[in-house]
Formats: structure tokens, sequence, C-alpha cells
């Protein structure tokens, strides 16, 4: 389990720099976003809160199912866990490999879902060589001029990390002010804590180890990053139970970016919509909510 949730927080860094979310240095200086509460899913009374990126008095229209393939054919990759990973017998698992299969069982069709590289996602399904590609692309720009997206499933929100013992329970830059932050030079992250908690003492480090090293020796109050892969090492036996969430989450799209989606062929109307009605129903009975609790223990919103 250690040897995985290490490769987790490797992969993951990877992944963001070639997305490009965690390299982005804008100079924009708008407003401060903090993200309100996430609605629980229907049909829970209390629990864990976790996010929702849909609105229960929205109803999309139910695809025609006879415009939909029969299979729907997924591409995704094998070295990302825990959204899409090959298991000691070759399986194929993670978070979004299940929310692939929840969308097909919602629609009533078949489901396959094929890993190949990362960098090929796109090429492939401009050769036709997979329908829809659910892999933790980011509805960016540019690739939003080879694809067309599915609504956001998951967004990619900045967190503060402190030591358990740290009194603070929200984090707003007066809050923050007299602390220490820090965070991985050269990154949106730092630029984000720049232009808002520019009254901290921020600290930029090399890599995301040296500012989680600071922050677990008492070199810095806070550290400030991305919640996805705080929350795996929140979760692993390198954190040891030494720290927590503090505030947040931040979800200033021009810093952090979009979201995750799924790509579709452009012009592909019908899927596309179809993916975007699955999604909130698998959403609206709780399905979302069951994976979301099982794929990310601690939560990042």
């Amino acid at each position: 389990m250690a040897v995985m949730q290490a490769l987790a927080l490797i992969c993951f860094a990877s992944r963001l720099r070639r997305l490009g979310a965690a390299a982005l240095v804008l100079a924009f200086a708008g407003p401060l976003t903090v993200a309100p509460l996430h609605a629980q899913s229907p049909g829970t009374a209390a629990g864990p809160v976790v996010p929702s990126f849909w609105s229960a008095s929205r109803r999309l229209e139910r695809p025609d199912a006879t415009r939909l393939p029969s299979t729907i054919r997924f591409l995704t990759t094998d070295d990302y866990p825990p959204f899409n990973f090959a298991a000691a017998d070759g399986a194929l698992m993670g978070f979004n490999v299940d929310l692939a299969r929840a969308v097909c069982a919602e629609l009533a069709v078949t489901c396959t879902i094929q890993p190949v590289a990362f960098d090929t996602l796109l090429d492939a399904l401009e050769q036709n060589k997979g329908d829809a590609v659910i892999a933790g692309v980011a509805a960016s720009p540019a690739n939003r001029a080879r694809a067309d997206f599915s609504e956001h499933y998951l967004g990619t929100p900045a967190r503060f990390v402190g030591r358990g013992d740290i009194a603070l329970t929200a984090a707003s830059p007066a809050e923050v002010a007299s602390k220490s932050v820090a965070v991985v030079g050269g990154t949106a992250h730092e630029a984000y804590l720049r232009a808002f908690f520019n009254e901290a003492a921020i600290r930029p480090y090399p890599d995301a180890a040296g500012a989680r090293a600071a922050l677990t020796s008492g070199q810095a109050d806070l550290l400030f990053g991305d919640g996805i892969s705080l929350s795996l090492w929140l979760n692993s036996a390198q954190a040891a139970g030494c720290c927590r969430f503090v505030g947040g989450p931040f979800t200033e799209s021009r810093y952090f970016g979009d979201g995750l989606a799924v790509a579709v062929k452009p012009g592909n109307e019908q899927l596309r919509r179809a993916i975007d009605y699955a999604l909130q129903r698998v959403w609206e009975k709780g399905v979302y909510t069951d994976l979301y609790l099982r794929w990310f223990p601690v939560g990042f919103y």
C-alpha cells in the first residue's frame, strides 16, 4: 500500500506538469475565489461532503437510446493512480475507470476501456480508436481545439495544509498573514499566494517533497498546493497522520484550471450530451459519492 501511495504521488505530480496546471504562473490579480460548500449527493442525510458539479433542479433530457452506440469505447491510461492504473493482474482500476463504467451502466450500453499513452490520447480519439477519453485530460483552450468536452466531473482545487496541532480552522488572507507558507516555486500556487496572500511569509521550494518537508519539520506553518496530490499525501504512510487540511478549497479557474471532463470527437453532440446526462444521474443516485469516497478517503474539498 505504501508503494502504491508513493507511486500515486509521483504519477500525479508528473501529470500535473504535463497538463501545465502546476507550472502555470499568471499575472492575473482578480478577486479571491473560495469555493462554496458543496451539496451532498441526494439521498444522504449526513456524512462527508463530496464535490458536486450538478444541480438537482436541472433536468437533462434522457438521450434517445436508438441514437447511441451499442458500445462506448473509452480511452484512458494505466499509469495514473488512483484515477486509472493497472492492478497486479493487469486489470484496469481507478476512479476514472469506475466512473466510465457507471456512465455506461446508466446509458444501458456496453463499455470497453482501452489504455494508451497519455500524450497520444487525443491522437487516438482523432484516429477513431475510441469514442471518448476519460483520463484526467484538462478542458483547456488548446485541447478544446481538438475535442469537445462534457461538463466537468472533478475539479483541481488548491488547499492549505497545516500540522495537526495548528489552531487555524479557516484560511482567509487575514488569518494566514501571520504565518509562513511553503509552496513549490514557479507554480500557479505560488502566483496565487503572491496575488492574494502577500502578507504571509511565502517560502518557495524547488519541489513538492521539499515543501512537505518544510511543513513537517516546522520550518513552515502551512503548505499550499494542489488539493488532490495533498490528499493522497495526507492518506499515505509518508505523512504518518502529521497534518490536515485548513480552510478552502480554492477553485479560481484562471489559476487552477477548469477541472476534468470527458473528451469526445468534435461534433459528436449526441454522445457528449448522453455523457452529461449519465454523469448527473450517477451523481443523483449516489454512485458518484461512493466512488469519490472509495478512491479519495481523504477528500480534497
